[in-house]
């Protein structure tokens, strides 16, 4: 069963004739309401009735984060403040936070686009969601709640940390679908084993996961940890929240509900947009936000767009999973590199745990990455031997991933710092010399 037939599996015309008509809506609205984008279309000489088809988007310029800092809290809202019933935030960490205003037209449509994610992957009303997504302004948690809601399955909201407790629900409860950052599961599953209980037994029917990067690796010893498929989660507060993108039954990418989200796909050094299939930087507007439009937004997100038909038959566009961030990128001696890549290439590899730092420094001239990654107990206390042939192992596993030969440092079991809610993965230290 799919949540909404007629919208999901809509003909690619009748979609793009709604996204049309959505889409000059917004660009009126959002001209007339708010300030920004009145102000800066303006000035481009760009007004709503130049809307004419989807491709005259490409007459808009782009709305950046640092746009959205520049009105906060409220500048960027398009209604006036009674209606809004509810704000998240981003956190605000590498500037002013962003601040996402919702009218309670907008939490409907935001809970419809989760239930179909969760619908996606197999959740109905009788399944019990244990969500270790934040709740607060983060918009983890509230995407998978009002979702759950929708469909009318029990949502357990226990939010981050208490990580035992999380396992003695887990069995208490009868918890049926588990919602956690990719990190986050891993360290449920070790903690899980410290206590003396196997992950597998616990009787999950899926997992949803997010909000990080991750690999195809990860999500296989994920999946093997607690015998259960994990499905992608995508979402942005600035646009909404999670659920924009959910993986279907096939895990091979990630529908965008484009009745509700036009995506792109362009250069994230020209700003052209790119055609089906190749991989760039994914743009998004909401075609239907009374709270705060958002048009033409760079999520800094690198992926592609994919338009053949998929096997649950929902006709909605797939996105692939997000291979890194153009702003993650991490430049070292000319070469590009992300996370990501240095992730795959380690969980390739028994002998080590799936909890590694990446740590860039300049100590003289030059440029330096070392890899620590935390050694099994067997090899850490027992095989000194087999760790010189395991580090080397990862050096060549990395280097033959990224073109760049690194220093890998095997750690004692535990060492790295555990997450319960985003991995810090990467330490960029050049700039403090």
């Amino acid at each position: 069963m799919i949540w909404n037939e007629e919208a999901e599996c809509m003909s690619r015309e009748e979609l793009r004739e709604i996204q049309l008509k959505k889409l000059q809506k917004i660009v009126k609205k959002a001209y007339e309401n708010v300030p920004y984008y009145n102000k800066k279309y303006t000035k481009l000489g760009v007004f709503p009735e130049d809307i004419e088809t989807l491709e005259d988007i490409n007459k808009l310029p782009f709305t950046t984060k640092d746009d959205l800092r520049e009105g906060y809290p409220f500048g960027m809202f398009a209604v006036p403040p009674k209606e809004i019933v509810e704000v998240h935030s981003s956190s605000g960490t590498t500037g002013k936070p962003v601040v996402s205003g919702y009218t309670r037209k907008d939490l409907d449509n935001w809970s419809e686009i989760m239930a179909r994610g969760l619908n996606m992957m197999g959740i109905h009303e009788e399944d019990i969601i244990q969500n270790t997504h934040g709740y607060g302004l983060f918009t983890g948690g509230f995407g998978v709640h009002y979702g759950a809601q929708k469909i009318g399955s029990i949502v357990v909201p226990i939010s981050t940390g208490q990580t035992r407790r999380q396992i003695e629900i887990m069995k208490d409860f009868g918890t049926t679908t588990l919602i956690f950052t990719p990190s986050y599961g891993l360290y449920l599953a070790e903690v899980a084993k410290e206590e003396g209980i196997d992950p597998k037994s616990v009787g999950l029917k899926a997992i949803g996961f997010g909000a990080e990067m991750w690999t195809e690796e990860m999500r296989k010893k994920i999946e093997n940890d607690f015998n259960a498929p994990a499905f992608n989660i995508y979402g942005l507060t600035e646009l909404m929240g999670p659920g924009i993108a959910v993986e279907c039954s096939s895990q091979n990418g990630l529908h965008i509900s484009e009745d509700y989200f036009l995506p792109e796909i362009i250069d994230p050094n020209t700003g052209k947009q790119l055609e089906e299939g190749k991989k760039g930087e994914l743009v998004l507007t909401n075609l239907e936000r009374e709270g705060m439009p958002i048009i033409r937004f760079r999520t800094k997100d690198i992926t592609s767009l994919h338009y053949d038909k998929c096997e649950c038959t929902r006709t909605f566009v797939k996105m692939d999973r997000i291979t890194g961030r153009s702003d993650d990128m991490i430049k070292v001696k000319g070469v590009a590199i992300f996370p990501s890549q240095i992730e795959k290439a380690l969980l390739k590899i028994d002998s080590i745990e799936p909890h590694y730092q990446i740590i860039v420094n300049r100590p003289h001239l030059m440029d330096e990455i070392e890899v620590k990654v935390e050694a099994s107990p067997d090899i850490f206390f027992d095989e000194v031997k087999e760790m010189i042939n395991i580090k080397k192992k990862i050096e060549d596993y990395i280097e033959n991933e990224i073109g760049l030969r690194v220093k890998v440092s095997l750690v004692e079991p535990k060492s790295i710092p555990r997450s319960e809610g985003k991995a810090v993965r990467v330490i960029d230290k050049r700039d403090l010399h």
